[in-house]
């Protein structure tokens, strides 16, 4: 009696019975349980990554005074916006370190899978956006110093303002790089229900 396989080599049709004993492939959640691990792990690197220049770059802003005849950042409503743009995403970006640890380690999302990937999105989106919007204006504040008196009495205040500003467009680019993997995440929850189960 021939095998299934040699059945199949012949060009004959295998019984019901020879069908049903015939492996079936699993190479696609093979695969998808291999990625999975990684994929989770680059989202966490590039949240520590946004977390450590947004934190940065707060502390380089809120630290800039050089006493009371210089310029403090609390006098210009722009640094403003720029250390609270900073401090939104070093939070965020700290609840969302805690989330994919959960993930990695629990093999499951924090909060249900449809919220979470929806909220990763959307939050990803927005605070990129406000980030680069606060970095814009803080590179357009301090190149308007630089041409003023502000830089040539007080090059310190420039220099450390102009750190804060470039720490916080790195911030931005790692944030901007997470939001691209979670949009991945959406499309794969919309297309397969679940990017744990693929």
């Amino acid at each position: 009696m021939q095998s299934p396989q040699a059945l199949l080599r012949n060009g004959d049709n295998p019984s019901p019975s020879a069908q049903h004993r015939l492996p079936t492939p699993r190479f696609h959640s093979t695969v998808a349980e291999q990625n999975l691990p990684r994929f989770n792990s680059l989202i966490l690197v590039f949240r520590l990554a946004s977390f450590s220049f947004s934190l940065a770059a707060f502390v380089f802003m809120l630290t800039n005074t050089r006493g009371s005849d210089s310029p403090h950042w609390d006098d210009y409503d722009t640094f403003r916006f720029v250390l609270a743009a900073n401090a939104i995403v070093m939070i965020y970006s700290l609840f969302e370190m805690g989330a994919s640890v959960w993930e990695i380690s629990r093999g499951a999302t924090l909060l249900p899978e449809f919220l979470q990937v929806w909220f990763d999105f959307g939050h990803d989106q927005v605070f990129a956006y406000l980030l680069i919007s606060a970095s814009s204006a803080g590179t357009s504040l301090a190149r308007t110093l630089k041409e003023m008196d502000t830089c040539s009495d007080s090059k310190a205040f420039c220099l450390q303002s102009d750190v804060a500003i470039v720490l916080g467009y790195a911030a931005f680019l790692f944030l901007g790089l997470t939001s691209l993997l979670s949009g991945f995440r959406v499309v794969c929850f919309i297309i397969h229900g679940s990017c744990f189960h693929m």
